[in-house]
């Protein structure tokens, strides 16, 4: 396996417009949370929170194409929403190896997202397979 414990990998995922729209369209979820300026304020954040499911895409997107390697499965993932994503927000993602099992082929990440501000929007574990 091409991983090192307590390694890190790093990546930056926006919520543009675009992926705004994309997921809405996929879950068909109007929440107005996420589709209302006005309900969002009125709840007392500062516009439409988006959707926090999108950063599961982004894990995925990370898994995927992201690896030393291809040869990869998603065995389970956790998540654990800490502060809301607004749209066009830069969020860093950081992943650290925290866990090796070469013996099943399996690799376990801590990883989270964090918002400009410094903020943990997200947080969780990652458990993947090595493909052999």
């Amino acid at each position: 396996m091409d991983f090192l414990l307590n390694h890190c990998y790093k990546q930056r995922y926006t919520v543009t417009p675009e992926v705004y729209s994309h997921f809405q369209m996929c879950s068909k979820d109007l929440n107005p949370l996420h589709t209302d300026e006005e309900f969002a304020r009125k709840k007392g954040f500062s516009g439409k929170v988006m959707y926090g499911n999108i950063l599961n895409s982004f894990i995925s997107h990370f898994i995927g194409e992201s690896l030393p390697t291809k040869d990869v499965i998603i065995h389970s993932q956790s998540i654990s929403f800490m502060n809301p994503v607004f749209m066009n927000e830069n969020l860093d993602f950081e992943a650290v190896v925290s866990d090796l099992f070469e013996a099943v082929n399996v690799i376990q990440f801590k990883y989270k997202f964090i918002k400009p501000c410094g903020k943990i929007a997200a947080k969780g574990l990652i458990q993947i397979g090595i493909i052999v």
